[in-house]
């Protein structure tokens, strides 16, 4: 395996500024940073003299037992889930579950938390676990419910299932039936081009869609599967035994709403000032809580504080602060984090050394430091998810016969790809007919003014017939290039072979292409060269050569 290096920007200004330390304004809004060795110990050390403000680390690992085990654990994973028990720290990261889990980033950032939490054990010298938050709690269906594979004709196929009927709840409430999953399967398999790896990658998915009820709970076994021998455990953010153990830390963000939704706002306005976009929205009287409405098939609703109590959005459901306080107390199943509220309640259930983000994470993660401090928190490590390109031997040879790097796929691809079919045109097709272009408008332009000089009205009539003959001849040239370039039909099928591979719609690969494409390919081995990839604690893009 080989790899390389690349500066591949976040098109974040805020996230390039926090990691590279380019703005001395932020330290008041992070506090620590990830490429300080430094504040790893001295996070550590605030985890251990603090232990005592977070949920019980005992009754958290029984939940995350029970959990892990219903998506079949590893020996490695449920060693992981006693270490947390003991007290040991963690570096988690999260994401909405996917079908087939989604974009390649998810993997990445899965792996940049196995090789954080790798990195901070050899430098503190303890057990620190590796843990992904699944965000079932969100109820965005249209961003969990699809992927992307690139098809056998080398075409890029959009996966995708529909909503079951009925609320607009979370993603891991909204239940899918094994017929679902048979087609699901079916369709995937149809996609996927032919290999070694395929007919055993199917019975897998097959095998785990058994136990599989929702998308959150495919998701979660195909990461324990990919993850477990790497001790990565696993946790559902809408798990009802999990949010047994969260009441207490909903009670104290009703207590303190106001305080708050002040901090976010303070925290936003400091962000604008400092002259950054923000990358979540501050809602005025928005309690950043939701609630799963019990009269309305539990459908996900953000709460806002109006009339001195809380309502819905449109004001049709209404409770008092007391009525939200009991159900914290005895339902707490019915609330359920935001954006801003998520981080709280992670730090309060585990002691986190340092979260994994992406760059628009870290951006909208800056709202939430003095929220921390509201209620005597402090904002853990941030730390910058590692992202890859994976380039498959075929697309590397071809890179090299066309001479592309992979910046010019990346960032000049169409001028690359113009300049080559150019440079095969020995018969200069371009220049000949511009030769004739010049002439024809040379030779025609005095018989327009001829005629226009008999008649006036035949300038326009002179105009208008040379910007049609110019047309023709436009269309001629076109007609001819098309002609010529058709002997380079394979190559232009090579070219753009690359282009589909690294930079799929114009994105990179990345933010498109479904791990499963890989999987298929090359069964584990593709996995293997990820996490043996370099790592860096501040981020950073490899290209992996498969």
């Amino acid at each position: 395996m080989t790899t390389e290096s690349y500066q591949l920007s976040s098109a974040q200004p805020l996230t390039e500024a926090y990691i590279h330390r380019t703005d001395s304004r932020l330290n008041t809004l992070f506090g620590y940073h990830s490429g300080c060795e430094q504040d790893w110990e001295k996070r550590a050390n605030s985890l251990h003299n603090n232990s005592n403000t977070r949920a019980s680390s005992l009754d958290v690992a029984n939940v995350l037992r029970l959990y892990n085990k219903r998506m079949n654990a590893t020996e490695e994973t449920m060693s992981a889930i006693s270490s947390l028990a003991e007290g040991s720290p963690v570096v988690i990261g999260g994401q909405q579950a996917g079908l087939w889990t989604g974009p390649l980033l998810v993997i990445h950032k899965a792996v940049s938390i196995i090789k954080a939490a790798k990195s901070a054990s050899e430098q503190l010298g303890i057990t620190v676990v590796p843990l992904f938050w699944i965000a079932g709690e969100d109820h965005d269906w249209d961003e969990a419910n699809h992927t992307y594979v690139i098809t056998s004709d080398q075409e890029l196929r959009k996966l995708s299932v529909a909503r079951p009927e009925g609320a607009r709840t979370s993603v891991s409430r909204t239940l899918l039936s094994s017929d679902t999953w048979v087609r699901l399967i079916e369709e995937l398999e149809q996609s996927l081009p032919h290999s070694e790896f395929k007919p055993q990658l199917l019975e897998q998915l097959t095998d785990m869609s058994k136990g599989s009820y929702s998308l959150s709970d495919m998701f979660a076994h195909m990461l324990s599967h990919l993850f477990g021998r790497e001790g990565l455990v696993l946790l559902d953010a809408d798990d009802p035994e999990l949010r047994k153990l969260e009441s207490p830390m909903f009670s104290r963000m009703l207590e303190h709403n106001d305080e708050l939704e002040s901090a976010y706002v303070s925290t936003g306005e400091a962000i604008k000032e400092f002259g950054y976009a923000l990358q979540a929205e501050v809602t005025a009287s928005s309690a950043n809580i939701f609630l799963f409405h019990p009269d309305r098939g539990e459908e996900r609703v953000l709460l806002y504080k109006r009339n001195g109590g809380y309502e819905d959005r449109k004001g049709i459901s209404s409770w008092t602060k007391e009525e939200l306080l009991q159900i914290a107390a005895e339902r707490p199943q019915l609330l359920s984090n935001n954006v801003l509220t998520r981080p709280l309640m992670q730090d309060y259930l585990f002691p986190v050394l340092g979260t994994v983000l992406g760059p628009g994470e870290i951006a909208y993660w800056a709202l939430t430091g003095e929220a921390f401090k509201v209620l005597g928190m402090e904002m853990p490590i941030l730390v910058p998810r590692m992202s890859f390109t994976l380039v498959e031997g075929i697309v590397a040879k071809n890179m090299e016969k066309y001479d592309l790097t992979f910046a010019d796929v990346m960032e000049r691809f169409d001028a690359r790809k113009e300049k080559w079919l150019k440079d095969q045109d020995s018969l200069a097709i371009a220049e000949k007919f511009g030769i004739v272009r010049a002439n024809f408008e040379a030779s025609y332009k005095p018989l327009v003014d001829l005629a226009a000089s008999i008649q006036q009205g035949l300038a326009k009539l002179g105009d208008t017939n040379m910007t049609k003959i110019l047309e023709q001849i436009d269309y001629m040239e076109s007609k001819t290039t098309d002609a010529h370039q058709k002997q380079f039909e394979a190559s232009i099928r090579q070219l753009e072979r690359i282009r589909l591979a690294l930079h799929p719609s114009g994105k990179p690969q990345e933010r498109v292409v479904t791990m499963v494409a890989y999987w298929n390919r090359y069964g584990n081995s593709w996995l293997h060269n990820l996490l043996e990839a370099p790592y860096s604690r501040t981020g950073g893009h490899e290209i992996v050569y498969l």
